[in-house]
């Protein structure tokens, strides 16, 4: 199935020149897809059109089959997880399990679904022994997998990760990757945006390239 089509669209900014010119491609259930080129080329306006912050000036976006022209940004983050590429930005809360159940508290799920729900994620991302720590007192690495354990557990169709490997050893950037690879074992999409080559070429199973015209590395 086809989660994310992007279909010949383009957008500038005002007066400038074309930053993003009828760019066309799709992410497919338990696909990972990865954007690498340059600062300043476009990759974070294409996420901001994704996401729906923007509007390209031609061409359409569809989530799961609907113009996301015509839709609510609420109703686009229901299909899409977002995690920045500082992660702490999204942390807020005083224990690792109150980062996760957090969405679920603000929308009303029962207390026993909220139990059943968080012990699920904690299991999924290996986060037993972290359940009552604070996420300030994390590692880079620790801070990533619970930002990602907190957007998934809404189960969003699609998942966006900026520059994910950023501040991240060896081994930190292996144990992202395994649980990212578990995700899409369960049907998600991914979107890597990224200027870790390497990790984009070990992990994406597309690439899409502003260095060039081509869609490799």
């Amino acid at each position: 199935m086809t989660l994310l089509k992007v279909e010949q669209i383009s957008f500038q900014y005002s007066t400038e020149k074309m930053l993003i010119d009828k760019l066309s491609f799709e992410v497919l259930e338990g696909e990972s897809l990865g954007i690498i080129g340059p600062n300043g080329c476009g990759k974070t306006t294409l996420l901001k059109l994704i996401l729906g912050i923007l509007k390209p000036i031609k061409g359409i976006i569809y989530l799961e089959g609907m113009d996301i022209s015509k839709m609510t940004l609420g109703k686009i983050g229901e299909s899409i997880g977002y995690v920045m590429q500082n992660p702490e930005r999204q942390l807020f809360m005083p224990s690792v399990a109150e980062e996760i159940t957090y969405a679920l508290h603000i929308r009303g799920w029962k207390k026993k679904m909220i139990q059943n729900k968080l012990e699920e994620m904690i299991d999924f991302f290996d986060l037993k022994e972290l359940e009552h720590v604070s996420p300030f007192t994390l590692s880079g690495g620790e801070k990533q997998i619970l930002a990602l354990a907190a957007v998934s557990v809404l189960k969003p169709r699609l998942l966006i990760l900026d520059e994910p490997t950023t501040g991240l050893d060896p081994l930190r950037k292996a144990k992202l990757g395994y649980f990212l690879k578990k995700l899409q074992k369960n049907g998600l999409g991914l979107i890597l945006v990224s200027h870790d080559l390497s990790f984009v070429k070990n992990f994406c199973s597309d690439t899409l390239s502003f260095y060039s015209a081509y869609r490799s590395i």
